[in-house]
């Protein structure tokens, strides 16, 4: 059995290995297979939105298949004007690629340029103006052409070698421009006798006009005549722009019905209840508009209120007029003072309010008594006075400051008319004029992007601030407690510099959210010094906290820039304000 057994297993073990080798050799010569599965190359739609498969390179920029739309074009092909059958490579077209010998190209470019005509690639024709190419039988700008002698330019005579003054040589000048050179000479003969004419004729009528100034002078010293003195300094010769001021008879007219109260006293006389008050109040910001001043015929350019008690309002218009208005009572005009030829630049009070002065674009500062009206003296040195200021010492109230337009400080005594001091060191027209250190000192900007301090009296300049990142600056404003002063930049932005000996920038104040920009937006100082206020470029009045430098309030004040603003010396929350809409505005 035991035999049997192994002889068995054996058997097995044989059996199934021989099984296992057929299978695993086995090959099939002829498998199944399914052409359901088959790929079909796809057709892809040049107008369809979507791809439901992912296309191979030949699919998806092949040609168009099928036969063309015989009354429809592609958007590419009608675009072109490709023909359907060509195929576009770029967006607007088709570009083929040649190979053109470069200079050739350039002879057919510059021909094209030339004429207007080149020789096609493709073929022996030629594109662009055809006809002009067969006029010139497709010749290109590089090749010879026979010139035409009888075009040549001919010389003048020579002269003769014997005398080498008339003799000219291969140096004479072509007919023409002989020919031109006499009709210049004629015409620039004929313009110099116009001009010398023109010159002789106003010479004597400025010989004639100061024949009668003199007169004029002359009968004012004997008292045979009434009316200002006129003060007209010599003009430089060397400057152009030097010119005569435009002269207007000075007049004035009481808009009241009587000049005097009951009591005699005049429109001068402060009401009782103005009085400046012995602590320093608190002021709050206005809110509302309770009037409105109209009068002048063009924008008012510059408002200054009464010194101390700020009873009466001062109006410069671009019109030429100046008008004296009522902040209280009947709030109506009181007085317009007339003698400006042009309009007024700014005006400018005394201590004491009696008198003031005003700055015209006619070239004339005129000094007015407050009251009566009467223009006491004029003021030229033939330049466009831009600002005006007196001096605040009580002693020197004679004595006025104006910056004008040949960058120059004029130093003007009121008494005798004489320049007794020019500041000549700003390299642009003067803006500003402002007094401090107990006056013994002035401040004044200009439009050279500089601030330059002065000793009262002294024409050089003791201090001179100029940084890259200054603008002009068109206004200043002193804190009431004249230990800083604000300045108006033309970057939109309020910079403020310390009045102490050093004039350092406070880089900790800076005032934005404004836009003045090409405009000349004045400043001022609540009377408490807790509040900055300023004009805008787009009619509205920004308010400021002068400690936080935070942004307060807007208000819309005026169609057109709101140029000047004034806050009340005595009430607390009063502000005025003018624009170029030729209003005057009452804020509370």
């Amino acid at each position: 059995r035991a035999m049997d057994s192994l002889a068995s297993y054996a058997s097995s073990d044989s059996d199934n290995e021989t099984s296992h080798v057929s299978k695993r050799r086995r090959v099939d010569p002829a498998p199944d297979v399914d052409i359901s599965r088959a790929r079909v190359p796809h057709v892809l739609d040049p107008h369809q939105d979507e791809v439901f498969f992912n296309p191979k390179h030949h699919e998806l920029y092949g040609a168009l298949t099928g036969p063309t739309h015989p009354h429809q074009k592609s958007v590419l092909s009608a675009r072109s004007g490709v023909s359907s059958d060509v195929r576009a490579n770029v967006w607007n077209g088709r570009v083929d690629e040649y190979h053109v010998n470069n200079a050739i190209f350039d002879s057919q470019y510059h021909t094209f340029m030339a004429h207007g005509y080149a020789a096609d690639p493709q073929g022996q024709q030629m594109v662009g103006d055809v006809a002009k190419a067969a006029a010139l039988h497709g010749k290109t700008v590089f090749e010879s052409q026979k010139k035409d002698r009888a075009k040549k330019r001919k010389r003048a005579p020579k002269g003769d070698a014997s005398n080498p003054s008339s003799y000219l040589g291969p140096w004479a000048p072509f007919e023409e421009e002989e020919a031109e050179n006499e009709r210049l000479q004629l015409v620039n003969a004929e313009r110099a006798a116009e001009l010398q004419a023109a010159a002789d004729a106003e010479a004597q009528v400025k010989a004639s006009a100061a024949e009668a100034e003199r007169e004029l002078e002359e009968a004012r010293a004997a008292g045979t005549a009434e009316g200002p003195a006129t003060h007209v300094s010599a003009a430089d010769d060397e400057d152009d722009d030097s010119k005569a001021p435009d002269e207007t008879e000075e007049s004035t007219k009481f808009h009241g019905r009587e000049l005097r109260d009951y009591q005699g006293r005049t429109y001068m006389f402060a009401p009782s209840h103005l009085k400046k008050p012995a602590i320093d109040h608190t002021c709050y910001l206005p809110k509302k508009r309770i009037c409105t001043w109209s009068g002048h015929n063009k924008g008012v350019n510059r408002i200054q209120l009464f010194p101390n008690t700020g009873h009466l309002l001062l109006s410069a218009g671009l019109d030429g007029k100046v008008k004296l208005w009522d902040v209280y009572n009947k709030r109506k005009v009181l007085r317009t003072y007339l003698g400006h030829a042009k309009g007024v630049r700014d005006v400018s009070f005394n201590n004491d309010g009696s008198q003031f002065l005003s700055a015209s674009y006619d070239r004339f500062v005129k000094l007015w008594d407050t009251e009566t009206g009467q223009c006491i003296s004029r003021f030229s040195n033939r330049k466009v006075p831009f600002c005006v200021k007196f001096n605040p010492d009580a002693d020197k109230q004679h004595m006025f400051l104006a910056g004008c337009s040949d960058k120059k400080i004029i130093q003007w005594d009121a008494r005798t008319g004489e320049i007794t001091q020019e500041y000549d060191r700003h390299l642009g027209p003067v803006n500003t004029i402002s007094f401090v250190d107990e006056n013994r000192r002035f401040v004044t900007t200009s439009d050279d992007k500089s601030i330059r301090v002065w000793e009262w009296n002294i024409p050089v300049d003791i201090k001179y601030i100029r940084e890259p990142h200054m603008h002009a600056m068109p206004s200043v404003a002193l804190h009431p407690n004249d230990k800083w002063m604000a300045v108006q930049s033309l970057d939109n932005q309020i910079m403020v510099f310390a009045t102490s000996d050093r004039f350092r920038l406070n880089k900790k104040k800076l005032f934005k959210g404004h836009s003045v920009a090409g405009f000349a937006c004045q400043l001022d100082f609540s009377a408490d010094g807790k509040y900055l206020v300023s004009g805008d470029g787009d009619g509205k009045m920004v308010i400021w906290d002068w400690k936080t430098c935070k942004l307060l309030k807007k208000l819309q004040c005026h169609e057109g820039v709101c140029i000047d603003v004034k806050w009340h010396p005595i009430e607390p929350s009063r502000v005025v304000t003018c624009g170029w809409d030729s209003a005057i505005h009452y804020w509370d």
